[in-house]
């Protein structure tokens, strides 16, 4: 009889240690994890698995699409992991790896407050790209939908590529046929950009020869 007792005693201690160790999923925010940032309309939620659920899917990076906010995160991946505070050991520095002569030319003079200012960050960004779309204006018109190298030329590419190695090097590469390339200090190459992050939509950005972030940003 004690033996029995003993027995179905274990058992219940066994049952009850087994479940404990299963939680329920527990709805996250992308916008603060560490290396994955986001600006403050760009919050996107998920969720984090159970321990059956990771033993069957491998991870996923949130989906965007093929969006402008699809784009963006993209290129800080690719650029920083998504962190603003990174400065690389050739300087360039934030969430998109700006160099001190690009930051002057759209009105930001302090670094230090560069770094430690996403929101400066962010429309750094996007005033560069309207740079490069006005000083790509007329290749974007007539190179976007070819094909050089076996790469599809699109818009978005060849602002990723203008962003990577500037807007004169693009036009060398596509008035060239692809010919003259570009790399840079880590051997990443400007036609790589363009296949990269092809294919998004970048038509909310308007083009202008001279764009300033505000001071107050």
């Amino acid at each position: 009889m004690i033996k029995k007792w003993a027995y179905f005693l274990g058992l219940i201690l066994f049952i009850a240690t087994i479940s404990s160790g299963f939680k329920t999923n527990k709805a996250k925010q992308f916008g603060k994890i560490e290396g994955f940032h986001l600006a403050e309309d760009e919050i996107i939620n998920s969720t984090v698995p159970t321990i059956d659920e990771t033993a069957k899917v491998n991870l996923v990076l949130p989906f965007t699409g093929k969006s402008f906010i699809g784009f963006k995160q993209a290129i800080a991946i690719k650029e920083s992991q998504g962190l603003y505070k990174l400065v690389n050991p050739y300087g360039y520095m934030g969430k998109y790896q700006f160099g001190k002569t690009t930051l002057r030319a759209i009105g930001i003079y302090d670094t230090k407050e560069f770094l430690n200012n996403p929101r400066l960050q962010e429309k750094a960004f996007k005033a560069l790209l309207s740079k490069n779309k006005w000083e790509l204006r007329r290749e974007i018109e007539q190179f976007d939908g070819k094909t050089i190298k076996g790469i599809k030329i699109t818009e978005s590419g060849l602002l990723a590529a203008a962003h990577l190695a500037g807007a004169n090097s693009v036009k060398k590469f596509l008035h060239s046929n692809g010919n003259r390339g570009f790399r840079d200090g880590f051997g990443t190459s400007l036609k790589s950009y363009i296949k990269k992050f092809g294919g998004y939509d970048t038509s909310n950005i308007i083009a202008n020869p001279q764009p300033k972030v505000p001071q107050d940003s």
